[in-house]
């Protein structure tokens, strides 16, 4: 099963008022495996990012001045993505900002470009009902480090959850790399197949999401 875990940064929280996507880092999942092929961009939105998504994400405008338009990487994401199951953390939300970036271009809607997605924060939901579920509260809770995270990004973000998810789902609790079929055995091994998961319906984010995202 090949499987894509994807974060987004955005310039701020609202796709539909004009805010615009800065960076996407996705990693891929074969069998419960890393696979090391990795998708990351910095985008540049051609807008200045809203004082608290910036304050969340650092990236400045001078930063992303250079930086690639969305269009320019449009078609490679949706050659990466294409038939994959995407697990998202808080999925609305990133759903949104990559609908309204597609629309802008005329490209088909995410849905439509995927196999299905898993919402890694409903599933939290059920598993640990009542309690803090964003992917920092998920690290603390399933002993996962992430120390190094000072500011939130993409592809780090898209990384940790990754782990998270395969602790979730009673998989393997380290990642594993697998170059050339000499992939390392993690713990509980790289065999355990996934209860299914019904497709994820997206919806528009709501304000206990938004919230979510920036925790």
């Amino acid at each position: 099963m090949r499987q894509i875990v994807l974060d987004t940064e955005t310039t701020g929280l609202n796709a539909r008022s004009g805010d615009r996507v800065i960076e996407i880092g996705c990693v891929e999942m074969v069998n419960r495996r890393l696979t090391g092929n990795n998708f990351h961009y910095y985008i540049n939105p051609e807008r200045d990012s809203e004082e608290g998504a910036l304050a969340v994400h650092g990236l400045t405008t001078e930063f992303l001045s250079d930086k690639p338009k969305f269009a320019e990487i449009a078609d490679e994401l949706c050659a990466y993505l294409k038939d994959a199951e995407v697990i998202i953390h808080n999925a609305p939300f990133d759903t949104g900002f990559l609908d309204a970036e597609f629309a802008r271009l005329n490209l088909p809607p995410y849905a439509k470009q995927v196999a299905n997605t898993i919402d890694s924060l409903a599933e939290a939901k059920k598993l640990h009902p009542g309690k803090r579920n964003s992917l920092d509260a998920l690290c603390d809770r399933y002993e996962i480090s992430n120390a190094h995270r000072t500011l939130h990004g993409a592809l780090l973000d898209a990384e940790l959850l990754a782990e998270v998810y395969l602790a979730m789902t009673r998989g393997q609790n380290m990642l594993t790399m697998d170059h050339a079929g000499a992939a390392q055995e993690g713990e509980g091994g790289g065999s355990e197949e996934l209860i299914p998961i019904p497709e994820i319906i997206v919806l528009a984010a709501t304000e206990e999401e938004l919230a979510e995202h920036e925790a």
